[in-house]
């Protein structure tokens, strides 16, 4: 495989110095002499004025002669090449592509929306221009593809309780540095350098977004009871170890046991609890 080359060429305002010398000599020559012979230098005239090319800044130009590849210019400014080679213009700027969502199934099989926002630029020309066709192109297509199956590799989100596993919607930084490496893998055949690479929508496809959303609701209802509970016992264990340290009152099994269902009943509810008023005993 070729790698790239830079080269050096002509400085343009030079030639242009020399093609202005041409034509002075051809009309002056046609005036003087009155003769016509000079007008052949109109095919050298026309020869000096096909080479002259720019090159604006971030930008070059591939140079090919008869299916030879012969260098990139990679300098800025105005200049004389041989003007049978073929000149392909491949700009060297930072790019944005953003791509279109897709839906594809998670590592469960969940569907989902998901895009990604890709910041690259073609850091070796000669793969750019003949390793692949059109590697706009092949930046698109690829980049759809390592999307697709970053998001069969992970799940969307963990339900499981205290089960570790990164996750789409989670593993953020794991994520998109996994999904970075994949497409640097997939670009490089092409001299496609990738600058950052992010998951730019995350979302559950239409489908299923409802139920899902019900399912998260009842996760974090449950986690949330979970933590209002372990308060709850460890406020009723305070309560009546306060009581016994201070004998405001002494507690058989049958009062501990009313007592901490009163209790819990009144932690652990999601309404206000309304006080009921004993005239009688505690066992009445």
């Amino acid at each position: 495989m070729k790698l790239e080359k830079e080269i050096k060429v002509s400085n343009g305002y030079v030639m242009l110095g020399v093609l202005l010398l041409v034509i002075i000599t051809m009309i002056t020559g046609i005036i003087v002499t009155e003769n016509l012979v000079f007008l052949v230098l109109v095919a050298v005239i026309l020869f000096i004025a096909k080479g002259f090319f720019i090159i604006n800044p971030n930008s070059s130009k591939v140079m090919v002669l008869f299916g030879g590849y012969k260098g990139t210019v990679k300098d800025n400014g105005f200049f004389w090449a041989n003007p049978f080679y073929a000149k392909q213009r491949i700009s060297l700027r930072a790019r944005n592509f953003y791509s279109e969502r897709v839906k594809v199934n998670d590592k469960i099989g969940n569907p989902i929306l998901i895009n990604v926002i890709l910041v690259w630029k073609v850091n070796n020309t000669y793969k750019a221009a003949f390793e692949v066709d059109q590697y706009d192109e092949f930046v698109r297509v690829q980049t759809d593809a390592a999307v697709r199956k970053l998001a069969g590799s992970y799940p969307y989100d963990n339900f499981a309780d205290g089960k570790q596993e990164v996750t789409l919607l989670s593993g953020m930084n794991e994520v998109n540095e996994a999904l970075e490496n994949e497409i640097t893998e997939r670009l490089g055949i092409a001299g496609i350098e990738v600058m950052e690479a992010r998951i730019g929508y995350l979302a559950y496809a239409p489908e299923i977004a409802s139920s899902m959303l019900k399912r998260q609701q009842a996760v974090a209802i449950v986690a949330a009871r979970k933590k209002i509970v372990e308060g709850a016992v460890g406020m009723v264990e305070d309560a009546l170890t306060k009581l016994s340290e201070d004998d405001v009152i002494d507690f058989d099994d049958d009062k501990k046991a009313s007592m901490v269902s009163n209790l819990m009943v009144v932690l652990c509810g999601d309404k206000e609890a309304t006080p009921v008023i004993n005239t009688g005993t505690l066992h009445s």
